[in-house]
Order: C-alpha cells, then structure tokens, then sequence
C-alpha cells in the first residue's frame, strides 16, 4: 500500500516535466514531506478527449488539486474515501468503487518518493523506510480520480487514488505492494481515457524494475502527520527495535 507520500516539486516543475498545457489551482501549494489521506494534493489529468476537436490534438493536460481519498460518484457520504486512498491493480475493471474511474478517469499523482513501515522480526514495531527515483526525477504513481457531491446544490468534490501493484525485489522484504510508478513512455496510455484494451493497459501496472528506485531507513517522526519537513526523508541509522513504536 502507499498510506504516505511527498510532494515538494514546485508546479512551474511539474508544468515542464509533466508537459502540462494548463494549470488549474489558484495557489502554489507549499512542500509537503509527509502527504497525509484527506489532504489536498496535485494531480495530472487529460481533459477534453470526449470533444472531437480537442481529442484530435491529443487533449488538454491539466495540474490541478484534488482530495487524497477517492469518494465514488455512488457513495453516500465522503468519509468512504477514508478508505480509498489505494486501488489494487488487479481488481480495478471488477471493484465497484474504481471501475468507473478505471474507464473514464485516470491520472498521474506526481510525488518525490513515499514512505513504508517495515516491520521488525518478533515484534509489533516498524521501522519507517524512504523510497524514491534513483535520477531524483518526480515519481509519476498511476491514479484514478472521480468528481462526487452530496446534494445538487453542494460543490463537485474531486478526489483520488493511488494504484499500488505487488512489490519489487527491493520493495518485497519491507511490503508485499508498492505504488505503480509509470515511465514517461507509458504517460499517454494511462492519462488517454480512449484507450480500454487490457492488453495496453496491463503492462502498464507491474512493479517499477528494482534499479529506478532506491530505499533507506528515516526517522520515527514521520509517524505522525502532524511532522513535517526536509529532515523526514533524511537518512539516519535504523532505530533499535525496542525504541521503535507502531
């Protein structure tokens, strides 16, 4: 699973690594070291290939905000995305809460790394690990997102989540799954909503090669969401286990 991340590239950044034609936020928001779910946070969609005209030239690349949580258009009430903040690439085309948004809404969540907890032999403590691009490039996690309001009256809530895939070998002996990370040559599929073929889309979704990543032990304070700061990701000597908390 991923249930932490970080965004700190700037969106002048992302505009020019991503290729993005429009930016929609009003603000630029400020580093986060320790994303939270519930959290407001950049996302990259391709908008306008349901209008002939623009669909011709490819749509319109979009960096806009969204909640970390994805909030079907179906569900009732928005604390459901709670518990939405990852989707299982193996049962996106079944699962009633993403297949939707499989067909018709997927996107790129842009992250300098993210963090996992690896669990210490014989004990119920973790050990955080930070893990991010070994080329220091923006992380591009594969995304879903949906549009969701309670009434006629209330505002469009956008929301999101990430896809997670089995691990790799360098993630498997601290998490059974990881984050999709997609390279730039899969972007167009995945951000192309037209595209439906399993056969395109499948190979998209196995675990980033173990070389395109790198991982190290970080400090305890990212536990809690309420930290944040440059000094999260900094390597630092794996606490010992009877120190740790869970």
């Amino acid at each position: 699973m991923c249930g932490r991340y970080i965004q700190v590239s700037s969106p002048t950044l992302l505009v020019e690594r991503f290729d993005v034609d429009e930016v929609a936020i009003t603000e630029s928001p400020a580093p986060d070291y320790n994303v939270a779910p519930r959290k407001e946070v950049l996302t990259i969609v391709q908008r306008g290939l349901d209008d002939p005209e623009t669909a011709a030239r490819g749509g319109t690349r979009v960096l806009e905000q969204m909640r970390w949580g994805l909030v079907p258009s179906w569900a009732k009430d928005e604390k459901i995305g709670d518990r939405m903040i990852n989707a299982r690439a193996e049962s996106l085309a079944e699962k009633a809460a993403f297949k939707t948004a499989f067909r018709k809404r997927r996107c790129i969540i842009p992250a300098d790394g993210f963090y996992e907890w690896q669990r210490q032999a014989d004990t119920s403590r973790k050990q955080p690990m930070f893990v991010h691009r070994r080329d220091g490039e923006p992380i591009a996690f594969a995304g879903l997102w949906e549009v969701w309001r309670h009434d006629a009256d209330a505002p469009w809530l956008l929301s999101c989540a990430i896809v997670t895939t089995r691990a790799n070998g360098m993630m498997a002996p601290v998490h059974d799954r990881m984050p999709v990370i997609l390279e730039e040559d899969a972007w167009d599929r995945w951000l192309d909503v037209r595209v439906h073929d399993a056969s395109v889309l499948d190979p998209l979704l196995e675990p980033v090669p173990d070389a395109v990543v790198e991982m190290w032990p970080v400090s305890t304070a990212v536990n809690s969401a309420a930290n944040n700061g440059p000094e999260l990701v900094e390597r630092v000597e794996p606490v010992a286990p009877d120190t740790l908390f869970s």
